[in-house]
């Protein structure tokens, strides 16, 4: 006799997922990373989508009121769906976002990431550099503290990847020193 219980709960863990990226898709954001967490959390980052504009202001960066819109609208989906959570948590991915699909590396090509293999590579598992396509995968350009390398890979051998934040807390002030129709350096902006 099958257990119906138990084939509930499985469709019903895989349909949650579908209904989060589908929700937050049609609202107009970027799905970056969903999971269930312990006593039941539900977390669901989060990211704006390049030259779209959205109603809740400008900017390149989640605001608190997109985290409320798609925290309304999953609250009913996932109660329509019956998915099982005490408490739902919608956030920004943070200046340190996670890369986990093939669009994300596409998205932030030339960008610096840290990036953590899942099998060691001349002795090692972590590596920081820019990546760029390379062929049909990704290489990551970084010196070693002796010389350039490069390190090609493909998704499948990753384990995390996250984009190494860039903070400058002075470049406002210098860019409204700076005389006008000159341009400023910004400290980070060149590879060491």
């Amino acid at each position: 006799m099958p257990d119906t219980k138990r084939d509930r709960s499985v469709s019903l863990s895989s349909n949650w997922q579908a209904a989060v990226e589908k929700t937050v898709t049609g609202l107009g954001y970027e799905p970056v990373d969903c999971e269930r967490a312990t006593q039941g959390l539900l977390r669901v980052l989060i990211d704006r989508v390049p030259g779209q504009t959205y109603e809740t202001g400008e900017g390149e960066f989640v605001t608190v009121d997109d985290c409320e819109k798609v925290t309304r609208q999953l609250q009913y989906v996932l109660e329509v769906e019956g998915c099982d959570y005490s408490r739902l948590e919608v956030s920004s991915p943070g200046l340190d976002r996670p890369l986990k699909k093939p669009a994300d590396y596409a998205r932030f090509a030339g960008k610096r990431i840290a990036l953590t293999l899942k099998l060691a590579f001349q002795g090692r598992k972590r590596f920081e550099g820019v990546v760029q396509p390379h062929g049909e995968g990704w290489a990551l350009h970084f010196n070693d503290g002796k010389e350039d390398q490069v390190l090609g890979f493909a998704l499948d051998e990753v384990r995390e990847a996250r984009l190494v934040p860039v903070v400058d807390f002075k470049g406002r002030a210098r860019q409204a020193q700076a005389p006008a129709g000159t341009a400023v350096q910004e400290q980070g902006d060149h590879e060491e």
